[in-house]
């Protein structure tokens, strides 16, 4: 089992910036991989970005050159600095890991005003 806490969303002008943080514990070792999807109102859910264990990251088209996903000096936190963004980026964004299982953060509102 792992589990999720996601933060750090909150409303913003069109064109700032916004870092979200995803802290896991439990068995954290088992993750694979560690990211970020988004849900905007009446929208499916879709993915954002993600780390693998090794350190490759891997963004959707949408967000390239816009954010950046990392991990903190604490192994178990992972940041998504959100840069330069759009109203149409507003969205519940949830991190999620796989460990061969799914897990989901509790989802975090970003909010960006025109």
């Amino acid at each position: 089992q792992v589990q999720l806490v996601g933060s750090g969303g909150g409303l913003v002008q069109a064109g700032g910036s916004l870092r979200l943080s995803c802290a896991a514990s439990g068995n954290t070792f088992r993750i694979n991989v560690i990211g970020w999807y988004r849900q905007a109102p009446g929208q499916q859910r879709e993915w954002v970005a993600a780390i693998e264990s090794g350190g490759s990251t891997n963004y959707a088209d949408f967000v390239k050159g816009r954010f950046t996903i990392s991990r903190g000096s604490a192994k178990n936190t992972v940041y998504l600095q959100m840069s330069s963004l759009k109203p149409e980026y507003t969205a519940v964004y949830y991190c999620y890991c796989n460990t061969g299982s799914t897990y989901w953060g509790q989802g975090t509102q970003v909010t960006v005003s025109s």
